[in-house]
């Protein structure tokens, strides 16, 4: 007997171990104490530009920056040539499509629709100088590249408006050039954050108060937290920055995830970390956007044109942002905002200039983010979505891109003539595609993942905000069953059901005790 008893613990042992072994365990995760730690320790430069003697001189040309920037890091050059932020455009497979190279030289937006004719003021955002025509720009000379948008440190370098490119000509160069380094905030944040002609114009969760944001902005970014900069983030090597802005992207791969940080099992609850299978992480942790300054949501081009005594006007709300410009329209705003929801698997299908449109019925989306319940690659994702009228040929249905700006009159571009015929027929003819000579304006929508102002645990999204019959954040979300937000009549009458067959059940064994009980006493047992 004691041999049977000492058996079966070693095989109750043995069945405890490999239970222990087979059952997956959940990715381990370093304590947060450690992770900040280790994002926020100092790195200490170990080269001191000011020392260097090719930058002891007085810099007349940015240019002679750049060619100063090269004779020491000889090869860096070569590397920028090869990335998008230079070239605009880069190789993306699109189903449907193939490999077609995508970027700001072919993708349509809702802002101001695109930058083909429109250079002269759209590459400001350029890591380059002399961009006035992208047909003409010399892509492969090395001069052309900006190195101190993105390294100068005394946040002093500023590009001019509307010079394709180029700096503003009272910039102390030779100092710049002596204080560069590892990009920062600002840094990125010139062109990110001011996007489609403003402040917090089109992302929404990007925008100048991330600059120097407080903890409850973005619990990541905050000044008084972590301080994270952008590059901590996404990641760099050999200046292809990690990170996808799907208004010109259609693929996933090279992105910037939460995961890289916090492992694919945060949460100390497992049931919380079954919900990021099918739940990205931004679902929950940010439940607002657009938290300190508001975001434009709305934008119809078809009003634009209208003059006051004979000259372009704006009309501002209480807090400073356009709603009418006679150079772009109308415009609504919104602050503090709950996201929409979307599912996302990390693909895209663009429209692209020369597309035509075969259901003029609904809204064109502009880019559509690919995904569903059932595919096992979709999550579902935080989104803005900017909501558009814009021009439009109803003959060759297609989009327009009109000519947007121009330095003078009499040159068809819409910001100075004021003329939507002409400025469609130059902005058509500069990108070689037909006009008919009819406009016509078409509803478009276009989709913007929100990844930044990250709330912490303690302010995320409560279960009871999704899981609700009533107002659920993801009521438009109809492919899956959700509890407490769904009635199922097959799932409640099954429920009802077992609820009822287990009173009965029980009813029936109450009272067949009382019967078996009655029926011992009446025996005198």
């Amino acid at each position: 007997m004691k041999r049977i008893v000492i058996a079966l613990l070693l095989i109750g042992l043995v069945l405890i171990i490999s239970i222990g072994i087979l059952i997956p365990k959940e990715t381990e995760k370093p304590p947060l104490s450690l992770l900040r730690a280790k994002l926020t320790s100092k790195k200490v430069p170990v080269v001191d530009h000011t020392k260097f003697a090719v930058l002891q001189k007085v810099f007349s040309d940015p240019r002679q920056v750049t060619a100063a920037c090269i004779s020491c890091h000889t090869e860096r050059h070569k590397e920028v040539m090869k990335s998008n932020h230079w070239n605009w455009e880069k190789p993306e497979y699109i189903q449907g499509r193939g490999v077609v190279y995508l970027g700001k030289k072919n993708a349509i937006n809702n802002f101001c629709i695109g930058t083909e004719g429109n250079e002269t003021s759209c590459a400001k955002c350029h890591i380059g100088f002399g961009m006035t025509d992208a047909k003409t720009f010399s892509f492969t000379d090395s001069t052309n590249i900006d190195c101190l948008i993105c390294h100068d440190n005394t946040e002093t370098y500023t590009k001019a408006p509307e010079k394709g490119g180029a700096p503003m000509g009272n910039l102390d160069l030779a100092n710049i050039a002596r204080h560069v380094g590892k990009p920062k905030r600002s840094n990125c944040g010139v062109c990110h954050f001011f996007g489609g002609g403003g402040n917090n114009v089109k992302h929404g969760d990007l925008e100048k108060s991330m600059f120097e944001p407080a903890k409850d902005v973005d619990v990541h970014m905050g000044v008084d937290g972590v301080n994270l900069q952008c590059v901590d983030c996404h990641k760099t090597e050999n200046h292809n920055i990690s990170g996808k802005m799907y208004s010109l992207s259609s693929m996933n791969r090279n992105r910037a995830t939460c995961e890289q940080c916090h492992s694919e099992n945060p949460h100390e609850d497992a049931v919380l970390n079954r919900h990021t299978l099918k739940v990205a992480c931004q679902t929950c942790h940010i439940p607002t956007y657009a938290k300190v300054n508001a975001t434009k949501t709305e934008w119809d081009w078809s009003t634009a044109g209208k003059l006051k005594n004979g000259e372009p006007y704006e009309e501002d709300d209480k807090d400073g942002n356009h709603t009418y410009l006679s150079i772009k329209g109308s415009f609504k705003w919104g602050k503090n905002l709950k996201p929409e929801y979307i599912w996302f698997n990390g693909t895209a299908n663009h429209y692209l200039l020369g597309d035509t449109v075969s259901d003029t019925s609904k809204p064109l989306t502009i880019n559509k983010l690919n995904g569903a319940y059932n595919d096992k690659d979709s999550k579902i994702i935080p989104v803005k979505i900017h909501r558009a009228r814009q021009p439009f040929d109803p003959v060759t249905k297609m989009l327009i891109q009109p000519k947007l700006y121009s330095d003078k009159k009499g040159e068809g571009a819409l910001w100075k003539d004021f003329n939507w015929k002409r400025a469609a027929e130059v902005g058509m003819r500069d990108v070689n595609l037909p006009f008919s000579g009819q406009i016509a304006f078409i509803q478009t929508n276009m989709y913007w993942p929100v990844n930044h102002m990250v709330s912490s645990k303690e302010n995320s999204v409560k279960c009871i905000e999704c899981h609700t019959s009533q107002g659920s954040r993801l009521a438009n979300l109809k492919d899956f069953y959700m509890p407490a937000r769904d009635n199922n009549p097959i799932v409640e009458y099954a429920g009802i059901g077992a609820l009822l067959l287990s009173l009965l059940g029980i009813l029936l064994h109450g009272t067949m005790r009382i019967m078996t009980s009655r029926k011992m006493k009446t025996r005198g047992l």
